[in-house]
């Protein structure tokens, strides 16, 4: 079963400096129905203007993954870590038993588009940690990548929780296919492009939340990026 999350029907504010889209309750944005999907509990698309950003501010008990679109994000915590993410990278930052951290546009002159997703880890108050790898365009392309999991498998980052984070980027008419284990879910966010999953059509922004399905298959209809989320 296939449920789909439409674009335009997600949480979204404009505060000037920051255009930002909820799929799941966040913030200011609340609704009973959009508390999330198994662990999986934000997934916010943010556009930030140049110099500007998020000033330091903390969390706790949560894997944070950030995932750059265009531009570059700049990066600091009270662990020490200073980095700039850019396409292709990948941040996991835990939280854990506290941690605080800034995220600003490194560009003076262009935005920076990301995403930014939560996870529920699978304890409480562990010690926070920080992680950031580059993945090539070419490893995720016209396949689903690993670049998440719980143990670090395929040399991706390492998350807190039972859950695996593939990405790809696909061509007009190429597919990627998941066959989720027996008593998993899934859930599909497509970050650019149109494709259909399993015969229904998405396209940028959307998501699907995708129960009971032996085998998910996505489709490009032009060219695509998107993101697949195996969940306990």
């Amino acid at each position: 079963m296939i449920s789909l999350r439409k674009a335009q029907d997600r949480g979204h504010f404009n505060h000037g400096w920051l255009d930002t889209y909820h799929t799941f309750s966040f913030a200011d944005y609340h609704d009973p129905g959009q508390m999330g999907f198994s662990v999986l509990r934000v997934i916010n698309e943010d556009a930030v203007a140049p110099g500007k950003g998020f000033a330091t501010h903390g969390h706790r008990d949560m894997e944070i993954i950030t995932y750059v679109l265009e531009g570059a994000l700049e990066h600091k915590d009270s662990l020490g870590t200073g980095s700039v993410i850019r396409p292709g990278e990948v941040q996991r930052m835990s939280a854990g038993s506290g941690i605080t951290h800034s995220e600003f546009n490194h560009s003076k002159t262009e935005p920076v588009h990301f995403l930014q997703i939560w996870i529920l880890p699978d304890r409480k108050d562990l010690p926070p940690g920080y992680e950031q790898k580059f993945f090539t365009p070419q490893e995720r392309h016209g396949r689903w990548r690993l670049v998440a999991s719980p143990d670090g498998r395929q040399d991706s980052v390492t998350i807190r929780q039972n859950a695996f984070l593939y990405v790809t980027g696909l061509d007009d008419a190429e597919s990627a296919e998941h066959s989720p284990a027996p008593g998993r879910t899934a859930y599909l966010h497509l970050a650019r492009g149109r494709a259909t999953v399993n015969g229904q059509t998405l396209t940028a922004g959307d998501g699907a939340r995708i129960n009971d399905e032996t085998e998910i298959r996505l489709t490009g209809r032009q060219k695509t990026e998107a993101l697949l989320f195996d969940l306990p």
